[in-house]
């Protein structure tokens, strides 16, 4: 090397070493290292933290034999202005050969000293600040990142258990209430693995160049939240029927009590019916919901016991079964009416066709009147032969529909009206 090729060496080793130092300083000072100093670690992070403490030993002494190889190649160079041939081979040595001799710094089965040039050693340097510096990151961006959110999620928990239990969401009484428990030991077994292994909940991400290179594991984090979630839910709709539980058990025994009411008519209805029509197969009418009645007792007992966590779901389940009892009991007396309404039909329609009859003058035609009596006296007779009236009235609808054709002459072409006639009406 000639003397412009030796200064340039020292400049861009000399930046390096300044690179170095200042990479060092800032590692010892790194507040990640110093958690991993003073705790009690265990686990992956136990391992990787010793095997990384030894590295930032050993950089500390690669370090030291760099500066003073550069120190020393320093020296000579700055004996004189004009390096002579024996100096300048020196510092050629010095600065491009392997003379850094570090002896005891051999690890795992390699030789008790190790021999670098300075670039060698700035290398390994690297690469032992490269690895050091990711467990440290590592580290610290697991403590940054969890155990604040485990504490905050702590205080929620804390919030909720706090209210579940004054709704009577405990443990071994409701399924909430031991899912809180589950989620409390939970949090305390996932902060004290934290806190100890804070490597075992670190993500590596591949490709990545930053530090650390990756990402906090949250998801045993996630699955707590989400399962405190779906309690806080469950709470709050407990909290929900304690506010509504008295307007919902008032409308409860509305709906009941409308149900009742439709199959007494219903009942009534049926007697009517057997009384009135003949021949006819009226389906039977159940009794009152009595197993009903007996869970809405029940829940009023709940609430006058505050025990808001088995009177949400007991509500819930009376006021879709109350629903469906009140439906049922409409379609009972809709299917005891039918021949009633059947009946009623038949009458309505024998006094249609008389009426239209009365319209063309025909109201006294004997066939006429003699099969209106006897349709009327069938339709008004009890028990009423439901076919036997239906086919009295057709008999009624055809002689007079035969009656009034002959009756209705055709009209010349310029006297017939433009829309239907009076027996189209």
């Amino acid at each position: 090397m000639d003397r412009d090729e030796v200064d340039r060496a020292l400049a861009r080793l000399g930046a390096e070493h300044e690179a170095v130092e200042t990479s060092l300083l800032a590692l010892q000072d790194h507040a990640g290292r110093r958690l991993l100093e003073g705790a009690a670690l265990s686990g992956v992070t136990k391992e990787r933290w010793a095997a990384a403490d030894a590295a930032i030993s050993r950089l500390w002494t690669y370090f030291d034999a760099y500066s003073g190889a550069l120190a020393a190649a320093r020296e000579i160079r700055e004996r004189r202005r004009w390096p002579t041939r024996e100096e300048l081979a020196e510092l050629t040595e010095r600065l491009r050969g392997p003379g850094v001799v570090i002896a005891g710094a051999g690890v795992e089965g390699a030789g008790l000293a190790e021999r670098f040039s300075l670039a060698e050693l700035v290398a390994r340097m690297n690469e032992l600040y490269a690895g050091s510096l990711d467990v440290v990151v590592a580290a610290d961006a697991v403590w940054s990142a969890l155990p604040a959110r485990i504490d905050l999620l702590g205080a929620e928990l804390h919030r909720t258990r706090a209210l579940a239990h004054s709704v009577g969401v405990r443990p071994g009484e409701h399924p909430s209430g031991d899912d809180l428990e589950e989620i409390t030991a939970e949090l305390a077994a996932l902060r004290a693995e934290v806190i100890a292994d804070p490597l075992h909940f670190w993500v590596a991400v591949a490709g990545s160049s930053a530090p650390g290179g990756g990402r906090p594991d949250t998801r045993r984090y996630d699955r707590a939240a989400r399962a405190l979630d779906d309690v806080r839910r469950e709470v709050e709709a407990v909290l929900t029927v304690r506010q509504d539980a008295e307007a919902r058990l008032i409308a409860l025994r509305d709906v009941l009590s409308r149900a009742d009411r439709t199959l007494a008519e219903a009942r009534t209805a049926r007697i009517e019916v057997l009384a009135k029509i003949a021949a006819s197969e009226v389906p039977a009418v159940s009794g009152p919901p009595t197993a009903l009645q007996e869970q809405l007792a029940a829940a009023a007992e709940y609430r006058r016991r505050s025990q808001w966590h088995r009177l949400s779901p007991l509500l819930d389940a009376l006021e879709d079964r109350a629903e469906e009892e009140l439906r049922r009991a409409r379609e009972s007396l809709t299917a005891v009416t039918a021949p009633l309404a059947v009946r009623a039909e038949l009458r309505g329609r024998l006094d249609a066709y008389k009426a239209k009859a009365a319209r063309h003058g025909m109201a006294q035609d004997p066939l006429l009147v003699e099969r209106y009596d006897t349709a009327r006296r069938m339709l008004w007779s009890a028990p009423c032969d439901l076919r036997a009236a239906e086919q009295a009235v057709v008999r009624y609808q055809r002689a007079t529909a035969e009656t009034l054709v002959p009756r209705q002459q055709p009209l010349p072409d310029h006297h017939r009206p433009q829309g239907p006639g009076e027996e189209d009406a």
